[in-house]
C-alpha cells in the first residue's frame, strides 16, 4: 500500500476510536462513523485522481521525448538503462576495478523502478480511471 494512503488511514483511525468512546446511541455513533468513512474515501480517491494525473503527464514526457526528432532526446532514458545494465553485470561477474558504490545502486533502483513501474502503473491507473467512468 502506498505510504500516503496509510497516512490517511492512520489520520482518521483516532477519529473513528473517538467515536467509539462517545456516550451516545449506537445510531449516532454509526452515522458519525459513516461520514468519517465517507470523508476519508473522497481523500482517498482525490488522491488517486492526482496520482492519475501525474502518471498520465509523466506518461506524455517519456511519450514526447521518444517521439522526438532530436536523436539524443529520444534515447537518452534506454542508453541510460543501458549502461545502467552493463555495470551491473560488470559488477557482478567483478570486472569493474572498484565495485559500485551503495549510491549507484540506489540511482539503480530508482531509475529501474521507475521506468519498469511507472509503464506498468500507467496501465493500471488508466484502466481503473476507464472502469470508473
Amino acid at each position: 500500500m502506498s505510504p500516503i494512503l496509510t497516512l490517511i488511514g492512520s489520520l482518521f483511525e483516532p477519529a473513528a476510536k473517538l467515536i467509539d468512546d462517545l456516550h451516545t446511541s449506537g445510531e449516532e455513533k454509526l452515522d458519525a462513523k459513516q461520514r468519517l468513512l465517507d470523508s476519508q474515501s473522497e481523500i482517498t480517491f482525490k488522491f488517486l485522481d492526482y496520482e492519475a494525473r501525474m502518471m498520465e503527464m509523466r506518461g506524455s514526457i517519456v511519450k514526447a521525448e521518444a517521439e522526438s526528432k532530436h536523436l539524443l532526446t529520444a534515447i537518452w532514458r534506454p542508453v541510460t538503462m543501458l549502461v545502467f545494465l552493463a555495470l551491473v553485470v560488470l559488477d557482478s561477474f567483478g570486472i569493474l576495478a572498484t565495485p559500485l558504490k551503495e549510491q549507484a545502486w540506489t540511482l539503480l533502483q530508482i531509475g529501474l523502478g521507475g521506468y519498469v513501474v511507472g509503464r506498468s502503473g500507467e496501465k493500471v491507473v488508466s484502466s481503473v480511471i476507464k472502469d470508473r467512468k
